[in-house]
């Protein structure tokens, strides 16, 4: 004889997703809709404990074309836009 088992519809609770967060100043809005970003951080050598800064630049998506070279912005990770497009603005 087959036991037939009967199934619930179990809703589980949706997990927050943690985006990366940063904030840097624009270096070039030369290309449509997005800019790219120098953000500078401090670290600590582990063994001599010397801090050093490590800059790295990020392309961001910017719909509006509304950020020129010097402001500061904020971003935050979001879905693929395009092969090194991966952040996008959020409002200052």
């Amino acid at each position: 004889m087959i036991k037939k088992t009967t199934q619930k519809n179990i809703t589980t609770p949706k997990k927050e997703v943690i985006r990366k967060k940063f904030s840097g100043v624009v270096v070039s809005d030369k290309s449509d809709k997005t800019i790219v970003v120098l953000v500078e951080r401090v670290k600590i050598h582990p063994k001599y404990n010397k801090r050093y800064t490590v800059s790295k630049k990020y392309k961001v998506h910017d719909e509006k074309n509304q950020y020129k070279e010097g402001n500061v912005v904020n971003f935050v990770e979001c879905r693929p836009i395009s092969k090194d497009k991966k952040w996008r603005v959020i409002s200052n």
